[in-house]
């Protein structure tokens, strides 16, 4: 066998190596390679209590109820059901009912997800209302067009009123 001939017997050797670890890799990870679960696929997938994964949706329309200390309720929908979520703590500036909501936390025994964390969606319109502010004082911005004067909507930054 030649230099040339043990050289690429090398290379093509480690990259079957390569492909293989990769292929166990994407096969050991096939579930939990999502962003978030919606709640129709949290129901489809029947996940056990105790599990800890993402949630994601909308925060359903008249559900939020807020608690004492900073304790809030309120469910999170899809096109085909919701799941009561319960979390304790600040909420992001951006949410609010009929938003979209990403939260972490584990699922309880009766059904409820205690979120550790909520992230509230925005769309790409989005601009923080100081950016907003500062490009409106210069005249690069005006209500109802986008920073370079493509119609876009108006800020989204508006405060929760708790």
């Amino acid at each position: 066998m030649t230099r040339k001939q043990r050289r690429l017997t090398l290379i093509g050797t480690a990259g079957l190596v390569l492909a293989a670890a990769l292929g166990l890799v994407l096969f050991a990870m096939n579930d939990q390679i999502m962003f978030f679960h919606s709640p129709q696929t949290v129901a489809e997938k029947n996940v056990q209590p105790g599990t800890r994964f993402r949630l994601g949706g909308l925060v359903q329309a008249g559900s939020v109820e807020r608690g004492p200390s900073q304790s809030v309720k309120f469910r999170v929908e899809d096109a085909t059901g919701s799941i009561p979520v319960t979390y304790v703590g600040l909420l992001p500036d951006l949410f609010r009912e009929g938003q979209g909501v990403v939260t972490e936390g584990v699922l309880g025994p009766d059904g409820v997800f205690k979120a550790s964390t909520v992230l509230a969606r925005h769309d790409e319109t989005y601009m923080p209302r100081e950016v907003a502010d500062a490009l409106k004082s210069q005249g690069h911005w005006q209500p109802g067009a986008g920073p370079q004067g493509a119609a876009a909507k108006p800020p989204l930054a508006t405060p929760v009123s708790q």
